[in-house]
């Protein structure tokens, strides 16, 4: 694997400017761009130009410190915005004396560089079931928002009063994608799927009674969906929805 420093890659593209090598050579190279190795972790530098958004950190497991450095290191290398998830109180506090990033303790979502402007007049919905599942959802919500996403939110319309989600056909009619956040029996996302024109992620919660199982319940219930147009994601990872 050839890997490129910075210095590397600004005389990469000196070389094609000049003539010296071609331009599907220096493509060839660049597919491996550098990342570095902090002993704990190695920060995907390369991440943000191969798949369009940088990295981002996975607080859980990690100690404040691996956190604040790995942060830094990222930031140090030029990434404007650095999302971290499943981020605790406890963590967060520590992290903020070291990084400037702003706390959202109901999703546990650290974020540095802040929420940009949404591009566009196009939405993602994010609902759910119940009130239980917005941990889950705002930590869908604020993902989509930090990639530069239009998020409408429409929280407590599950299938037990199913004339709240019905109020909102229009926005569900106008949606480009929605995300469906529901525990339980997780029916929300089948209801949504026949409603919509657009793609529906469906997420399991965790939320419900015993024989819920911890989500699998709503888990199986989605992935056995009669409506079309509907994918779904693991269990309270409102971050893989986005």
């Amino acid at each position: 694997m050839i890997i490129l420093k910075y210095e590397d890659l600004k005389k990469l593209f000196e070389d094609v400017k000049e003539g010296t090598i071609s331009p599907e050579e220096a493509a060839e190279r660049a597919e491996a761009l550098p990342f570095e190795d902090l002993g704990f972790a190695k920060p995907d530098y390369h991440r943000e130009l191969r798949k369009g958004i940088g990295e981002v950190i996975y607080g859980e497991g990690k100690t404040a410190e691996q956190i604040i450095k790995i942060s830094a290191a990222l930031i140090g290398r030029g990434q404007k915005n650095v999302l971290i998830t499943r981020l605790s109180a406890e963590k967060a506090e520590a992290v903020k004396r070291e990084i400037n990033i702003d706390y959202y303790s109901d999703c546990r979502i650290g974020i540095y560089g802040g929420i940009p402007e949404a591009e566009g007049d196009s939405y993602i919905i994010v609902a759910t079931g119940g009130t239980s599942d917005l941990p889950v959802a705002e930590e869908a919500a604020l993902t989509a928002e930090f990639l530069g996403n239009s998020v409408i939110r429409l929280y407590d319309v599950g299938v037990a009063g199913i004339h709240r989600l019905l109020a909102y056909n229009k926005q569900i009619a106008g949606a480009k994608v929605i995300v469906a956040v529901a525990g339980m029996e997780g029916a929300l996302a089948s209801v949504i799927g026949g409603l919509a024109r657009c793609p529906v992620i469906a997420v399991p919660t965790s939320v419900g009674y015993g024989a819920s199982f911890g989500g699998l319940s709503a888990l199986l219930a989605m992935l056995n969906s009669c409506a079309s147009g509907v994918s779904v994601v693991n269990i309270d990872n409102g971050f893989g929805a986005v």
